[in-house]
């Protein structure tokens, strides 16, 4: 696989294996340009570890579509910029949510 540089185990909420960053990394790769996604819509059980996934990844995925509950940004202006070249709506620094989330199809165990 090769797409994630080392295996964590976090401290709650399961354990990141190479088959469930896949999984996270595959929900992200879902997100089409001009929508976002929060953590929690990638993995509702973990939104942490979609965090722990991204920084950990060596795979172009497009990171900027997923942000905070509150639809504010992680990355500050860089993220902003991208975001905004794609057309993605705001409030402000904020993404619009009620227009700009994407949603998956919810996760099963």
């Amino acid at each position: 696989m090769g797409s994630v540089r080392r295996i964590v185990e976090p401290r709650r909420r399961g354990h990141l294996n190479a088959a469930r960053a896949e999984r996270i990394l595959a929900r992200i790769r879902a997100v089409p340009e001009g929508f976002v996604s929060t953590y929690g819509d990638v993995d509702p059980h973990a939104p942490r570890m979609v965090g722990q996934v991204l920084a950990m990844t060596s795979e172009r995925v497009p990171w900027h579509r997923i942000v905070r509950a509150d639809g504010t940004v992680a990355k500050g202006e860089r993220q902003l910029r991208l975001l905004r070249r794609e057309g993605v709506p705001m409030r402000g620094s904020r993404i619009d949510l009620g227009r700009a989330r994407f949603m998956q199809r919810p996760v099963h165990r």
